[in-house]
């Protein structure tokens, strides 16, 4: 299933897709772009619980780590500038930057789904954004070369899914109990107690923490962190108060959330909601469909 929309007037186009069903639920989605805008662009990442995959085309991306001790206005230190990236699990936000023009795709993966179609141990490259090429070789930079050169986005979608199914099937396999644990922080909210989440999987506590790093990239607890800050952020993004969200996130009151979410975004909800931007004005304002992901750098 194709998704595409554009904007010429304003210099955009977006398509979305929906992987192989034999790569789902892992593999989330795939995405195309192509920008040719009239000023450069900066947008603030927070931390989506997500493994991305970036394809370029030509031109590159500026990324910069953006913490709450320090946000200035440059964005924090340069972590990487490059047409293809691939970003781990991270906990902290990222502003990216580019001239006007992008072109490229991104394959937005579940952390273990990283796992298997990477082949490298998670935790080694955690809260890091690098070249592909640092983890496995040119085989990255080869398929984008290859989706360049094809004319349509249908087209560049059927050879990702070919591609991606080599690779899974040539990849370690994640362990169940790992993606049942993963699935668990998600189904509540974050909220679930992580000794209990241990006991559940039949491993003791020191195996589960190792398992769980090493094919997902963070601790659960870290996991934990993300799940329950992206419920708040879409709570109150659909305009629910910050009592009411703090409170059915579980943090122990509004001031708690709003510490955690500076400390995850490097600003406080009270800055950082007014700079989202409608997804209907502008679909590219989302890199993950349904999840709130970016917002304009808040002034």
């Amino acid at each position: 299933m194709h998704h595409y929309v554009s904007d010429p007037d304003l210099g955009w186009e977006l398509a979305r897709a929906r992987p192989d069903r034999r790569l789902r639920p892992g593999v989330l989605q795939y995405r195309g772009y192509r920008l040719s805008l009239a000023r450069p662009r900066t947008r603030l990442e927070v931390p989506d619980g997500a493994v991305t995959l970036v394809l370029g085309f030509e031109s590159g991306l500026r990324v910069h780590d953006v913490t709450a001790e320090a946000a200035p206005a440059d964005g924090g230190s340069a972590l990487r500038h490059g047409s293809s990236l691939v970003s781990a699990l991270r906990t902290r936000a990222t502003l990216g930057r580019h001239g006007g023009r992008l072109h490229g795709m991104e394959v937005t993966l579940a952390p273990w789904a990283a796992y298997t179609l990477l082949g490298v141990p998670m935790h080694e490259w955690a809260e890091r954004i690098v070249d592909p090429a640092e983890l496995v070789g040119r085989r990255v930079e080869l398929l984008a070369e290859a989706l360049a050169c094809l004319p349509t986005w249908e087209a560049r979608f059927r050879l990702l899914d070919d591609v991606l199914r080599s690779w899974w099937e040539e990849g370690p396999v994640c362990s169940p109990r790992v993606v049942w644990a993963w699935r668990e922080l998600h189904r509540s909210g974050g909220a679930v107690p992580i000794r209990r989440l241990a006991e559940q999987t039949g491993w003791g506590w020191r195996q589960f923490d190792s398992r769980f790093r090493r094919e997902i990239g963070l601790t659960p607890k870290a996991v934990a962190r993300i799940v329950r800050m992206h419920r708040a952020l879409r709570l109150l993004s659909a305009g629910r108060s910050a009592a009411e969200t703090a409170m059915a996130c579980r943090f122990s009151d509004q001031a708690h959330m709003s510490r955690e979410l500076k400390r995850m975004t490097g600003f406080p909800p009270s800055r950082l909601l007014p700079a989202r931007m409608p997804v209907a004005a502008n679909p590219l304002h989302e890199r993950i469909h349904g999840r709130v992901t970016s917002f304009d750098y808040p002034q």
